[in-house]
């Protein structure tokens, strides 16, 4: 039972878990998949493993036991195991996506035309920051953080996405916290809460880190990690950061011009604050110096193009990070602007960056290596697995990591016949083409359907939460 709104729909995504209306196991899915020890093969699809020392496979099979990838070849014989038929199917890691709030499912596409910060003009009178952080997010209950995180994590199981970093600006108590930690691991997927910050006389934000991580995530061996949110905009910005390294965990921060971060950001660089354990999120204006600082830190980026270009963060550093030798991974952001599919994210940033290139070498002039298919399926997976240091679980289709795998149909009428599977993959394919989904070998979408949740339930309390948010704002619904 859902102990944040009495529901009992809300058990955690084991099929046949909680009553009523839950998706049961169709008669055409194999029993057993992920359980201790069953072997199941999925077989006869085209295998994209990201993995150079494993290599890829116009046919190919892949073998798991458990939770766990055993093997991946062209053909393995495995009479024992349950089969998953992957013919007409890209085999492939699941996406990671690296910064998605998703407590915001709730409002999806309110700020479609929206920008960060008011400019004054009248289009922008409903702006990101006043609407989103100043007027909506204050007035979230526990509950609405619930149905919001774990409706919009479902949504990206269905859309193939495996791997979340879920920043959450919501902690506006303990059971705030509670709720969205909750969520995440009745999704079923992998997931990383972000601790970032709340407001209010209960936020606990950040010392309840220590709290969070010793009753949530005490145990590395789980699908739920922690990362710590050191935003530089709060004047407390420092203890959160040593909270972070104390507790041993990645501290991640949004850096955004627009916002007039560059003179702080510059000074943590000079005084040699960052490390490998640092998570920047958009790094859009800041200086040529701190930019150095971070690739000489080892840091990581985190890049959400669509929503840097719609939404006036600054032009998409992609090409920046790449001339510094630094592999950024791509991150959804905000459902109020923009879908958060890494379809999506892969075709933008594969398309900003040759127009760039492509504009210069019009003009004469010098320009950078073309990104390439491939070069973007990585950003989406292994390289967003680095990122928040999970690389050792997921991201590749390697022998001793974790069955995050995802089916793609090749033989939907927007792909078929298939010729190249990474430029079939970004060019042609979005989410009505992810078929099954397995998060640490567990099924969790078959065959084009979510399972072990009943979405139609999910769908109206998540209606009603969105009731409450615009009517405790003063906002009157308006469709159009």
């Amino acid at each position: 039972m859902c102990r944040f709104c009495n529901n009992r729909m809300h058990a955690p995504a084991e099929l046949g878990s909680g009553s009523g209306k839950i998706i049961a196991a169709p008669a055409s899915m194999p029993a057993g998949v992920g359980d201790p020890d069953r072997l199941t093969l999925i077989r006869g699809g085209a295998v994209l493993s990201m993995d150079s020392a494993v290599g890829n496979f116009s046919k190919g099979d892949v073998l798991i036991r458990g939770s766990r990838i055993v093997e991946v070849a062209a053909s393995i014989t495995a009479p024992e195991a349950a089969i998953i038929d992957a013919s007409g199917m890209v085999i492939m890691p699941g996406f990671v996506d690296t910064h998605h709030h998703q407590f915001e499912t709730a409002l999806r596409s309110l700020l479609a035309d929206a920008i960060l910060i008011n400019d004054g003009r009248p289009e922008s009178a409903a702006n990101y920051y006043e609407w989103m952080l100043q007027k909506f997010s204050v007035l979230y209950r526990p509950q609405d953080v619930y149905i919001s995180e774990l409706f919009g994590g479902l949504s990206q199981i269905d859309a193939g996405v495996t791997t979340v970093m879920d920043v959450s600006q919501i902690h506006h108590s303990p059971e705030h916290s509670d709720a969205a930690i909750t969520a995440l691991r009745d999704a079923g997927r992998r997931g990383v809460f972000g601790y970032f910050e709340g407001w209010g006389d209960a936020a606990k934000y950040p010392g309840d880190a220590r709290r969070i991580k010793a009753e949530h995530f005490a145990s590395d061996d789980q699908l739920l990690t922690m990362v710590m949110g050191g935003e530089i905009y709060l004047p407390f910005h420092e203890e959160a950061w040593a909270l972070g390294r104390e507790l041993g965990i990645p501290v991640a921060l949004h850096v955004v011009g627009t916002f007039g971060m560059q003179a702080v950001f510059d000074q943590l660089a000079e005084a040699g604050r960052f490390g490998p354990d640092n998570i920047f999120i958009h790094m859009t204006g800041m200086s040529d110096m701190a930019w150095k600082r971070v690739a000489d830190a080892g840091s990581h980026i985190s890049l959400s193009v669509p929503i840097e270009m719609q939404m006036r963060h600054g032009n998409p550093p992609l090409q920046q990070a790449l001339d510094l030798g630094l592999q950024p991974s791509l991150s959804t952001d905000v459902e109020c602007t923009m879908t958060a599919d890494m379809f999506t994210q892969m075709r933008s940033a594969i398309t900003l960056q040759r127009m760039l290139a492509n504009d210069k070498a019009l003009r004469g002039e010098e320009y950078p290596r073309l990104l390439s298919a491939i070069d973007v399926i990585r950003f989406a997976t292994i390289e967003g697995a680095r990122g928040l240091k999970l690389d050792h679980k997921t991201g590749t289709l390697t022998p001793g990591k974790e069955a995050d795998i995802i089916l793609l149909d090749a033989n939907a009428i927007n792909v078929a016949p298939l010729n190249h599977v990474p430029g079939a993959v970004v060019t042609l394919m979005e989410r009505s083409n992810v078929s099954t989904v397995l998060c640490a070998g567990k099924i969790r979408k078959w065959q084009g359907t979510l399972l072990g949740h009943d979405i139609a339930r999910l769908r109206s309390e998540l209606e009603a939460s969105r009731d409450f948010l615009l009517d405790a704002a003063g906002i009157k619904p308006d469709l159009f």
